[in-house]
C-alpha cells in the first residue's frame, strides 16, 4: 500500500495515447491470476472463489499494488462470448473472472470446487468496500446514468466512514475520442484510487477494462454492471427465494421487460443447449 502520505499525483504516470478504434499503443496483454483455479464454462474460465475470498484477494493485490482487472461473469457473459473471440479472450484474461450466477456456481460445484459461492456485483462492491474502509483505501466510480455514480459514492462514504472516495465519472452514451480517453486515464490517475469500479454494460464494461488496464496505476477494475444501480436503489434485488433458486433473471425482466427480455430470451436457451453439447462431448468450446 502506498504512503497516505506521498504528495498527490506523485505515483501518476502520463498515459499512452490510444488508437481510435484500437486498444493501446503498448503490447501489455491481460493475464490472469496463475494461482487460482478455474472451471472451464463453454470455454471461459469462472474463478474457483467465494465472495469472501474475492475480497480477500483484493486486498492483497491491492497490498503489493498488483495490476489486475476483474470481470463479474453469469450466463449472458458467457454466451455473449461465443460470438466473441475478443471478448472471451480479456474474461480469460482478468485476474478473476468470478461467478456471477447460480448456474456459474452449480458448474464450479460439479467440478470438485465446493467452496465457490455466487459473487454478485453489487454484493462485492459493498464487501470490497468495507474492506476499503478498514484499510483506508480509495474508490473511483466510473460509469452510471447522470449523477448515479456521485450518489453512489455519497452512499457508500456515509456507510463506510473509512472509505475515501478518490473521484467519479460519467461518460457520455457514445465512444470516448483517443484525447478523452487519455484525459479519462489522466483523471483517473490524478485520483490515486485502489479500486476503480466500472458501471456499464456486458460487453462494454469487459472491454473497457482491457483498454484502459495498461494506462492506469490503480492496482484493481472492477466491472459491476447494474452494481451502481442496485446499491443507489434504483434497481431492487429480488425475493431471497428467487435468487437460491436462480430465477433472479426472470424478476428483473419484470423491472425492465423492453430493455431485458431479449437477452434472457436468447442467453438462458442458448446456455442450456451449448452446455448439453459440451457435457456429452458434441462441441467444443476452446478458450480463445
Amino acid at each position: 500500500m502506498r504512503e497516505r502520505g506521498a504528495p498527490p499525483g506523485e505515483r501518476m504516470r502520463k498515459p499512452q495515447r490510444l488508437v481510435a478504434g484500437g486498444g493501446p499503443r503498448i503490447d501489455a496483454a491481460p493475464r490472469p491470476d496463475p494461482a487460482i483455479a478455474r472451471t472451464d464454462v463453454l470455454g471461459v474460465g469462472i474463478s474457483a472463489v467465494s465472495l469472501a475470498s474475492a475480497v480477500d484477494i483484493l486486498r492483497d493485490w491491492i497490498a503489493r499494488r498488483d495490476q489486475h482487472y476483474v470481470a463479474v461473469t453469469g450466463v449472458h457473459g458467457v454466451i455473449e462470448a461465443q460470438d466473441d473471440p475478443a471478448l472471451k479472450r480479456i474474461l480469460n484474461g482478468a485476474g478473476l473472472t468470478v461467478p456471477d450466477g447460480v448456474p456459474m456456481v452449480w458448474l464450479s460445484w460439479r467440478a470438485g470446487h465446493r467452496h465457490v459461492t455466487r459473487v454478485f456485483g453489487p454484493d462485492f462492491m459493498l464487501r470490497a468496500s468495507e474492506m476499503l474502509s478498514e484499510t483506508g483505501g480509495r474508490a473511483f466510480y466510473y460509469g452510471g446514468a447522470p449523477g448515479v455514480a456521485q450518489d453512489l459514492a455519497t452512499r457508500l462514504a456515509r456507510r463506510y466512514p473509512g472509505l475515501g472516495t478518490a473521484g467519479w465519472y460519467c461518460p457520455p452514451f457514445r465512444a470516448l475520442t483517443p484525447d478523452e480517453e487519455t484525459a479519462v486515464a489522466e483523471r483517473i490517475n490524478a485520483a490515486q484510487p485502489d479500486i476503480v469500479w466500472v458501471g456499464l454494460s456486458t460487453p462494454k464494461q469487459e472491454r473497457w477494462m482491457a483498454r484502459f488496464r495498461p494506462l492506469l496505476d490503480a492496482p484493481v477494475l472492477v466491472g459491476v454492471g447494474a452494481g451502481f444501480d442496485y446499491n443507489t436503489g434504483r434497481i431492487q434485488r429480488a425475493p431471497a427465494w428467487m435468487q437460491k433458486a436462480s430465477l433472479e433473471w426472470c424478476y428483473r425482466i419484470l423491472q425492465d421487460p423492453k430493455r431485458l427480455w431479449k437477452r434472457y430470451a436468447r442467453s438462458n436457451p442458448l446456455f442450456v443447449y451449448y452446455l448439453l453439447c459440451q457435457t456429452l462431448g458434441l462441441r467444443r468450446f476452446d478458450q480463445a
